[in-house]
Parts: structure tokens; sequence; C-alpha cells
């Protein structure tokens, strides 16, 4: 982030941060981790300040901060010694912020709204630009038509896989789906007129890809145990 926007983000009163609420969580790549809340806040904000006054743009600066989880804040505990004793605890709030500059005439709510759900479908563009639309464009017009209408089906159908398998899965990359969910080394056998399919042990996605095969295919029927 840029060292002005930083120190501007440190001038924003303690009390004019808003709580928010996403109707639908948000996947935090970083964290790893569904987030459904937020703070958001506005303040003024010139930028380019390093070209002469004619070229320099004072708007709104809206920041959004979402609180960072602290592995090393642990509960109460007992101690042998004496009763409860509080370990080490949080001692301040460490926030990780997300700064929009924009001339939008919308209210504080309403214009971060706007610019988080332009964030998520660059994510998805970027998602299509690392998966099938990396073969694009082609020199031939109907060529470059006909692969986008299978990129779209391709990428929709493995959206939909994700959400079927896990939570996790549903926010997961394209990539990241196809390592874990698709490119399965697996071996298939034959065996009294059956086809057997023989997944690798201890393999970390077995619950999400049964999970996915149970809902597309059906759910095998179930041996009784002796």
């Amino acid at each position: 982030m840029n060292p002005a926007v930083r120190k501007k983000i440190t001038q924003i009163a303690d009390d004019a941060w808003t709580p928010i609420s996403y109707p639908n969580a948000v996947w935090d790549e970083d964290e790893q981790r569904l987030v459904s809340d937020a703070e958001i806040a506005e303040i003024e904000f010139t930028a380019f300040t390093s070209r002469r006054k004619g070229e320099q743009i004072t708007a709104r600066l809206i920041v959004r901060r979402v609180k960072r989880l602290n592995p090393m804040s642990k509960p109460k505990t007992g101690n042998k010694n004496k009763g409860l004793t509080a370990q080490q605890q949080e001692l301040f709030a460490v926030y990780r912020y997300h700064a929009v500059f924009t001339d939008s005439p919308l209210t504080l709510v309403q214009a971060e709204q706007s610019h988080r759900e332009h964030a998520i479908i660059e994510q998805v563009i970027a998602d299509l630009k690392a998966g099938p639309m990396a073969h694009c464009p082609s020199g031939s017009f109907t060529a470059n038509s006909a692969w986008l209408v299978l990129a779209a089906m391709a990428f929709n159908l493995t959206r939909s896989a994700g959400c079927l398998a896990s939570t996790f899965h549903a926010r997961a990359t394209t990539a990241t789906l196809r390592a874990q969910l698709i490119n399965v080394p697996a071996r298939l056998a034959h065996s009294a007129r059956k086809l057997v399919l023989h997944l690798p042990e201890r393999w970390p996605w077995q619950p999400a890809w049964e999970q996915l095969w149970d809902a597309t295919m059906g759910a095998p029927p179930r041996l009784a145990t002796p």
C-alpha cells in the first residue's frame, strides 16, 4: 500500500468506523477463512501530489478494515498452583486495510459495496484468464466466439463442482479445484464385471471428493459390517 495512503488511514478517528455485514461471506485468501463482517470509513485524500497542482485530484478514500486472527491469543486455562489464570491475551486489535480512491456520489456503504462487487468480478475474470481463456485470442472470430462459450460452460461446471464438494472448494480458485478434485491420481480396475475406482490412501481431499461424487452420482450402497 502507498505510504501516503497508509498515513492517511492512520488519521481516521476511532469513532468514524461503521460496522458492516456481508449478505454472503467473502473468502479471505490471506487467512484462508470466510469473512462475514468488517468496518468501513472514509476520509478526504489528494492523489498525485508529486505532480503540479492542476494534475492533483482530491476525492474520497474509502477504507475497509478486517480484524486479523491472532493465533497467539489463548483463552484462560487452569493452573495447579492457583485458580484460573489469564495467559497471553490480545493486547490490541490488528487489522488489514483495503483502500479505494473514488469520486463516487454514492453513500459510504453503497460505494464500498459497489467496489467490492467489482473486485469479485475481477477475480472471476482473472480466474478465467488463468484457465481456458489463456488460449485466446486466435486469429478467427468464430473460433474465439465458440471458445468463449465453451470456456464459460467449463468454468460454471467447475464452480458448481466446488460448491457441491465443500465450503472451502466453493471459494477456491479453478486451479485449486483441478489439483484437488479433478486431477486425481486414481486407478480404474475391473472386478467381477464391475468397475472399481482405487483412490489414493490418506488423501486429504477424500471427504470433499466423496461428497461431490455422492451429490452427482448418488450415494453408493453401504455394505453391512459383520
